[in-house]
């Protein structure tokens, strides 16, 4: 009579929930690998300083017209930037094998989408605070309320930019992929957002559409501050919805992120 031994199954990598250790550990390292390739950090950095910069003389003969449209793409600019590098920059830690080694360790998909999330965040930080100082005291936009609303906008847009990046960079197989993305997520929200006519003259279908989109409240809150001294009840609200939909993003990109990009 033979004995039959059965092997007991391979444990898979214990997992937990949300480590602030492993969170931060994952932000230092993408922060040191970003530190090693400038272009990315000139074009988070510089590139919506320099759209900024133009854009002002562009409308030389029309300073009226930089007033008007300045604040809503000081904050549409950093979420563009930041979409394009996080897209790319998680999609190749993906390709690399690098994603698949860190998930193989003790290390949750929520710790490595809050780590990217909190590098990146640092990155939009220092972003959106040189946009707005440029604007506001080198390009000379013109704003009723506080700077410093306009900068929690700018900021909340660049970190809704950074969520979006990380969220579609699941669905992309390569770089090129990637970029393709913006058409789709990025070019609807600016067309309907209410940037180049306000929202409740586009057709009712258009208008419920945009309703959905986060930048369409971006540009509302720019747009408080441009007209309004004090924190209004309309900013509060199109602030939370900005934050809050960053948020609901970032859980969809932790919900499906995979290990590698077949």
């Amino acid at each position: 009579m033979s004995t039959t031994t059965t092997t007991p199954p391979i444990p898979a990598a214990p997992t937990s929930p949300l480590n602030a250790s492993r969170t931060l550990a994952t932000a230092a390292r993408v922060l040191r690998q970003l530190r090693h390739d400038p272009r990315s950090i000139a074009l988070m950095i510089l590139v919506p300083c320099v759209m900024l910069f133009l854009l002002r003389y562009v409308f030389d003969g029309s300073p009226q017209t930089f007033d008007n449209i300045g604040a809503s793409l000081l904050g549409i600019f950093p979420l563009i930037t930041m979409f394009l590098v996080t897209s790319i920059a998680t999609l190749r830690e993906r390709t690399s094998g690098t994603l698949e080694r860190l998930l193989a360790m003790p290390l949750g998909k929520g710790d490595l989408i809050a780590g990217y999330a909190l590098a990146f965040g640092t990155l939009a930080i220092v972003q959106s605070t040189l946009a707005t100082a440029l604007a506001l005291w080198g390009l000379g936009l013109d704003v009723t309320g506080s700077p410093w609303l306009l900068l929690l906008v700018a900021l909340l847009d660049a970190l809704l930019g950074t969520a979006l990046g990380l969220f579609v960079s699941a669905f992309a197989s390569s770089e090129f992929q990637a970029v393709q993305f913006m058409p789709a997520v990025i070019f609807p929200q600016i067309l309907l957002c209410g940037l180049f006519t306000p929202r409740d003259n586009m057709h009712p279908v258009l208008e419920a559409i945009s309703d959905v989109l986060p930048m369409s409240y971006a540009v509302d809150g720019m747009n408080e501050v441009l007209k309004h001294t004090d924190m209004t009840a309309t900013f509060v609200r199109d602030a939370l919805i900005v934050a809050g939909c960053a948020l609901l993003v970032l859980g969809l990109g932790a919900a499906t992120l995979r290990r590698r990009t077949q």
